[in-house]
């Protein structure tokens, strides 16, 4: 069932997101952990980890984003599911040892559901996931795609940033404990858990409406050229027979 091919795409998202989560971890609770910093750090991770591993499962790093494109049929449920357990298993795994560098535990930061909040990491998390979106429906180069996602990822930051952590991934919001799914601690479910859904699937399927461009007229050029050419043959097989 898991042959190899399989498994490096799981270990891909589990490598990628637990990458993006450590540097976020390390920026954000650093002297420089300023919104602008947090959001360039992320940003030139996310087109790291595209261009070394986007060819092996796309490089999502996002439940936000896998759930966003099994909204709009680019990916399997089978796989958006394990996409997102590998996920937050490298943010889990992410935390443990920036834990074990600092020595130090950290305590939840997602507060008290605030409306505020949600709105602003939804807004984040779409114009993020629309400028992603644009990038897989017009089908960029990985090194276009790379770009592309890492500025969209580093301006939804800086958009949500003025009244929220600006996280835009429920992976890496469980990797910084801004959300907490158990314990006496429990914080972050109505913003950055569900803000970053919400907006990732707006954004998405808002592209895939209205902006890009049908697969049937896609394939219409490349059709009409076949058939130009399978009617050219015959032609060119008379005049061939007649010079003989």
């Amino acid at each position: 069932m898991f042959g190899r091919e399989k498994i490096a795409t799981l270990v891909a998202e589990f490598l990628g997101t637990g990458i993006l989560t450590l540097l976020v971890l390390s920026v954000q609770r650093s002297t420089i952990g300023v919104p602008f910093f947090v959001a360039a750090a992320a940003g030139l991770t996310v087109i790291l980890m595209v261009f070394a591993l986007g060819g092996i499962s796309g490089a999502q790093l996002n439940p936000a984003v896998t759930l966003a494109m099994w909204t709009v049929r680019k990916i399997t449920a089978l796989t958006g599911v394990l996409y997102i357990i590998m996920q937050f298993l490298g943010a889990w795994a992410a935390y443990g040892l920036y834990h074990y560098y600092v020595k130090s535990s950290f305590q939840p930061i997602g507060g008290h559901f605030t409306g505020r909040i949600l709105v602003a990491e939804a807004v984040g998390t779409g114009i993020f996931v629309f400028g992603l979106a644009a990038a897989v429906y017009q089908a960029y180069t990985r090194a276009v795609t790379a770009t592309v996602y890492g500025l969209a990822y580093m301006i939804g930051i800086i958009a949500a940033s003025s009244a929220a952590i600006g996280l835009l991934n429920p992976a890496l919001a469980f990797g910084v404990r801004a959300f907490v799914p158990w314990g006496s601690g429990v914080a972050g479910w109505g913003t950055y858990f569900l803000g970053p859904i919400l907006g990732a699937i707006i954004g998405a399927n808002l592209y895939s409406l209205l902006f890009a461009v049908p697969e049937a007229v896609v394939a219409a050029p490349a059709a009409a050229s076949s058939r130009a050419i399978t009617t050219k043959k015959p032609a060119a097989k008379r005049a061939g027979s007649r010079k003989k």
